[in-house]
């Protein structure tokens, strides 16, 4: 779908700031190897973040992440509105890793992440990033999904990497440049993706709202 033209009342998107509604420093990483340095625009004390990523029972994968990736992109807005700050383009994303159709989010404790681990073992798991960003009245959605297949994981590695402290804050209980990517025996889609910004389509959504990126 073609950007639509900014009207006589909006500012030139160019001059305008990229708020990253996200903690995820993974995120800030990959947005700087495209040249893109953004603002943080994080929620505050008296917002609950992880209250937007409760699972409705029986939703299915892709339909939660871009439903939980559109209520952080909704309370950014708010929450950019309330701060008095300058216009700007808003981005968000959410990643999710899928199992079929049950959804493995960021572990409660050791005993669930190696759970998980032992469920993703030996086994081909889906990735799924949704991305949507906003500027003024316009916004701007992606979806993308990756699969990952993981070698046998022996329990003395699922315990290893457990207790370094890895899987904890991260969706399917690891994260794919971390130390267990020694297992991972193949990866069919988008590597930034799986780490939780898909660059590819994260760009594509930049330019169309008229954010600059290195190349």
């Amino acid at each position: 779908m073609p950007a639509t033209p900014i009207t006589a009342n909006e500012p030139d998107p160019m001059t305008l700031p990229l708020y990253l509604a996200s903690q995820s420093p993974r995120r800030l990483q990959l947005l700087a190897q495209i040249g893109v340095e953004p603002s943080l625009l994080l929620p505050g004390d008296e917002e609950d973040p992880e209250a937007l990523e409760a699972v409705t029972p029986g939703e299915l994968p892709a339909n939660y992440v871009q439903r939980v990736t559109a209520a952080k992109l909704r309370a950014a807005v708010a929450r950019h509105r309330r701060r008095g700050l300058a216009p700007g383009a808003i981005l968000c994303a959410d990643t999710t890793v899928a199992l079929g159709r049950r959804i493995l989010g960021k572990p409660a404790d050791a005993a669930e992440a190696a759970a998980t681990l032992a469920l993703l073992s030996g086994r081909t798991h889906r990735v799924l990033t949704a991305v949507a960003l906003q500027l003024g009245r316009r916004h701007w959605r992606s979806l993308q999904v990756s699969r990952v297949s993981f070698a046998v994981l022996p329990p003395a590695v699922i315990r290893a990497y457990v207790a370094s402290g890895d899987p904890f804050g991260k969706a399917g209980s690891y994260a794919i440049q971390g130390a267990l990517a020694a297992w991972v025996a193949h990866i069919d889609g988008s590597h930034s993706g799986i780490m939780g910004l898909p660059l590819f389509e994260t760009a594509q959504l930049l330019r169309r709202a008229g954010v600059e990126t290195s190349l």
